[in-house]
């Protein structure tokens, strides 16, 4: 695959529907904060296989903008978020009631890089959301939506796209970022591998009321075979193998993943 940045067309089917991807130059503001010397070294590492600032780019991030983070994690993309907005934006961690202490207090200790950012909570059981409707430019996910899956409620998933979609101005953005499924293979690997198909990422977001706007390739990995005896968790960086067939994973990388834009309907 193509991991430049130039431009490149392809055609993605589902249905009648046609989806032009393209890659697009990251922002000097986006290139600074990926570049930041703020950023830790362990998680720069790993740019090349996460290619944040294409990435960034290819979802529209401007530094101006209210951004929601769905599942912060360790915060490897908060680390370039929420600098990118400091000051001119505003940054917000989208995470269920019992993480929200903990989220909190790992943000505030960053306060000096990070500025003012917000920790905003979201129910599974109901969808319900802090975050006020209608207020959000741009929702995040990246490597969440098999998660969402591997709930015990079957329902999570559609009610959180419910709770993107409500927490999007008209217009808004949702980026979806995960570890791709190939559709040949049996959906029940959604609920255990951490590999999630692409049509199941779409179904979930139609049906919340968003539109396909792109997709792109820049996070795609050829050589993963999605067929790993510890799911996607195999591969670098978690290697839960340890040291069996160490140096096979790690020549494979990271997950093949995919990279979809959605909209809010103006």
């Amino acid at each position: 695959m193509n991991r430049l940045l130039t431009a490149f067309t392809c055609v993605a089917t589902l249905g009648a529907t046609a989806v032009v991807a393209q890659t697009v130059a990251p922002s000097k503001e986006i290139a600074a904060a990926v570049q930041s010397p703020t950023r830790t070294p362990a998680n720069r590492a790993r740019d090349a296989y996460r290619h944040p600032a294409q990435t960034l780019a290819f979802f529209g991030v401007k530094p101006t903008q209210t951004v929601v983070e769905f599942l912060p994690a360790g915060g490897w993309y908060a680390e370039i978020l929420a600098p990118l907005v400091k000051g001119r934006g505003h940054y917000i961690a989208l995470v269920p009631t019992t993480q929200a202490e903990r989220t909190r207090t790992a943000f505030a200790d960053k306060a000096s890089v990070y500025g003012s950012t917000q920790v905003a909570t979201i129910d599974f059981k109901t969808g319900a959301s802090s975050i006020p409707a209608g207020s959000a430019d741009v929702v995040l996910t990246f490597r969440n939506v098999h998660n969402l899956l591997m709930q015990d409620d079957p329902a999570v998933a559609e009610r959180v796209f419910k709770a993107f979609y409500a927490a999007l101005k008209p217009g808004g953005v949702l980026g979806v970022v995960d570890h791709r499924l190939p559709e040949q293979m049996d959906s029940a690997r959604e609920k255990t591998s951490g590999y999630i198909k692409r049509s199941t990422i779409v179904r979930l977001a139609q049906a919340a009321g968003f539109r396909i706007a792109g997709e792109s390739a820049i996070n795609a990995n050829p050589k993963d075979t999605h067929d790993h005896p510890e799911g996607v968790w195999t591969l670098p960086p978690t290697y839960r193998l340890k040291d069996v067939d160490r140096a096979k994973y790690a020549a494979i990388g990271e997950s093949d993943r995919i990279t979809i834009r959605f909209v809010k309907a103006r």
